[in-house]
């Protein structure tokens, strides 16, 4: 359950329904090939990075619409059982839900994460978000540079300060993280720890979620510190598999990262 008291972190995006095949490979085009698993899961960047941060014991509130059939119906239940107000989930017979996700905290603090990223990003989100978090991909999309390590990840966090953010994360899969910010202009690499991963589906979301924890739960914290648990937490959602099915519980997490 989602502590006491005032909502803590507020997410604005999407919520949708995983439907998910295991196969041994991709089919090729117009192909139709046997898969040996499948289920259906709760997912949508807003929706899991929520679910993350409620898990770990942030009083979360989600802003979002979901359709107004089955799907729709059990993720409001989902959100629900996982402590997380649904007083602002609308739900609507016009759409589908699934859409790129916003995460605002009521901290005042702005969390940002461009995804889907497109190129032509109203320069607008640049200036008004507090911290600008992206993947490679990402960042490659938005600055024309290849990501391909943490020194490549320094010179898109140059750019994106450049263009007006205040402090940038890039994260590098299991390479941890670049951060740099208007006050520490000089890149900084936290590295995540090495472990066997099960499914790297969803990780991404579960850093941004425990970072959002983190800052409103413990805004003491230096930015680094917030990172470096983030990354634990997220190389734990790694050894296994599905998305928000592998998110861990704050019980189940070393009580020294709290």
């Amino acid at each position: 359950m989602a502590a006491a008291g005032p909502t803590e972190v507020v997410v604005v995006g999407s919520c949708m329904t995983d439907l998910v095949s295991l196969t041994t490979r991709l089919p090729k085009a117009g192909e139709t090939i046997h898969g040996h698993k499948f289920f259906i899961g709760f997912g949508g960047k807003g929706a899991n990075q929520c679910i993350q941060a409620a898990r770990l014991g942030a009083k979360t509130l989600m802003i979002c619409k979901v359709g107004k059939d089955s799907f729709g119906n059990d993720y409001i239940e989902n959100f629900k059982r996982n402590g997380i107000s649904t007083e602002f989930v609308g739900q609507t017979e016009d759409a589908a839900t699934g859409t790129a996700s916003i995460i605002v905290n009521s901290e005042v603090k702005t969390l940002f994460n461009p995804a889907p990223a497109h190129a032509e990003l109203d320069p607008q989100f640049y200036t008004h978000a507090d911290i600008f978090c992206c993947n490679e991909s990402e960042a490659e999309i938005l600055t024309g540079i290849p990501v391909g390590s943490p020194e490549d990840a320094g010179k898109v966090g140059l750019v994106l300060l450049e263009r007006g953010c205040k402090l940038v994360i890039v994260t590098l899969g299991a390479e941890g993280c670049v951060m740099i910010s208007v006050d520490e202009p000089i890149p900084k690499h936290v590295p995540a720890g090495k472990v066997r991963a099960v499914d790297t589906t969803g990780a991404g979301d579960s850093f941004v979620g425990a970072l959002a924890f983190f800052m409103a739960c413990y805004p003491n914290l230096s930015m680094e510190e917030v990172i470096r648990r983030s990354n634990f937490i997220a190389s734990v959602s790694v050894q296994a598999s599905g998305t928000q099915s592998s998110y861990p519980y704050r019980k189940d997490l070393p009580q020294d990262l709290f």
